[in-house]
């Protein structure tokens, strides 16, 4: 239990770096460079940064764990498996997003437009951001973390969730640490004008984030899901846009009271055809293969074991940054293919970006707590290999050699 806390731990600092993570990251170091020279706001932000991180840490665990002692197969990133959670989450980054542009300000009287405010409301944007931070980092399973989350998930519950508060303050641990310690907190750099640039700036990573989520739904729900979310997303900036102008006065009296029931109405009109989207549609026609693939199953892996061809099994989702991204810099490189050619493998990719709980239960078998995952059979039915979860073309070619029993 010691190791896996500490292994949940690192994880939990790795996955800081994890690009499906830095958006929201930098939204905690602009928090940060606010109260340069401030130590009492900095501690704050980090305090509540970190209240954030864990509770919603420990709401996600505990819901996963209910789920899993109800018989469902659920595993580390879950809520990303829902449409509906895509779609809301998609359009919470927008509004940040929106948000970072000055097209509106959270907590602000509104006295200058475009300031960055360090007011009242600052904790509690920051402990925002920490959930923000914990519930778009799901996606990533950083090295350490998914074999902690893996043995959480087959240990009683309250085993799991110290294990899993290990990993919330291995993540909030780096921004705790730099607001808590004012020796550390000098390091910043001055506050000044450049912030508003910088604080402009950052929210285009923010939109790169959305544009993820966006095609993360199309995958997941189809065409008519995903015409849906841009329409919810068109009415949410208009809303903004006037939520702005509202607060920032430009209209008096009655115009300005009015504009925030419009306002109102149009937040309203954007949540209405949300739910629609927990039943998804045919999803969009997936790209050519890169390699000749087949259907991951269970039965099918089992019916192919000890007939003479080694077995690659690629774990996977939309929804899994890493796993994109050793897709597109190892298994889909000319190496990879070659060697799958030349050894007779057959390629199998288990797709979890819509729940599948066969995948579940297979990470659950390799005591892995979350994507991706890539598991080699050997051509003589011996026992499997797994990967790691950061691949190099030079790492999957000498897997599938050994496995066929060929020289490299």
């Amino acid at each position: 239990m010691l190791t896996a806390m500490l292994a949940a731990f690192i994880g939990g600092i790795i996955l800081n770096f994890m690009p499906c993570v830095f958006p929201v990251i930098s939204l905690k170091a602009l928090g940060l460079l606010r109260h340069a020279g401030n130590t009492a706001g900095t501690r704050r932000e980090g305090v509540a940064f970190m209240l954030g991180v864990t509770l919603t840490m420990m709401a996600l665990a505990g819901i996963l764990l209910a789920a899993r002692t109800g018989g469902a197969a659920v595993g580390w990133g879950f809520q990303l498996q829902s449409p509906l959670v895509i779609a809301l989450l998609s359009l919470v980054i927008l509004a940040a997003a929106l948000n970072l542009l000055g097209v509106f300000e959270v907590g602000l009287s509104a006295q200058r437009v475009g300031a960055l405010d360090v007011g009242r409301g600052a904790f509690v944007r920051s402990a925002l951001t920490g959930a923000l931070a914990i519930i778009v980092a799901t996606p990533c399973a950083a090295p350490f973390m998914a074999s902690a989350i893996g043995y959480a998930l087959v240990q009683p519950p309250a085993v799991a969730l110290v294990i899993f508060f290990a990993l919330a303050l291995g993540f909030a641990a780096p921004f705790t640490l730099i607001s808590l310690f004012p020796s550390l907190a000098r390091l910043l750099p001055k506050p000044g004008v450049w912030m508003d640039v910088l604080k402009r700036a950052l929210a285009f990573p923010m939109f790169g984030a959305y544009a993820w989520l966006v095609w993360v739904l199309a995958q997941q729900a189809g065409s008519a899901a995903l015409a849906t979310l841009l329409a919810a997303s068109v009415v949410l900036s208009f809303a903004a846009w006037l939520y702005g102008m509202a607060q920032h006065r430009h209209l008096q009296g009655k115009g300005h009271k009015l504009m925030y029931a419009v306002t109102a109405v149009l937040a309203v009109a954007v949540l209405a055809p949300l739910p629609g989207l927990i039943k998804p549609g045919d999803a969009l026609p997936a790209e050519a293969a890169t390699v000749a693939q087949e259907k991951w199953t269970p039965q099918t892996v089992a019916a192919q074991r000890g007939q003479g061809k080694a077995i690659f099994v690629n774990f996977t989702a939309s929804w899994c940054i890493t796993c994109q991204v050793n897709e597109k810099t190892s298994l889909s490189t000319q190496a990879v293919r070659d060697a799958l050619a030349k050894t007779g493998t057959l390629y199998m990719v288990a797709d979890s970006t819509k729940f599948n709980p066969d995948v579940d239960d297979a990470l659950n078998e390799f005591g892995q707590g979350g994507l991706p995952l890539y598991v080699v059979y050997p051509a003589d039915g011996g026992p499997p290999k797994v990967l790691p979860q950061v691949l190099t073309p030079g790492i999957v070619v000498n897997a599938l050699n050994q496995a066929a029993g060929k020289k490299a």
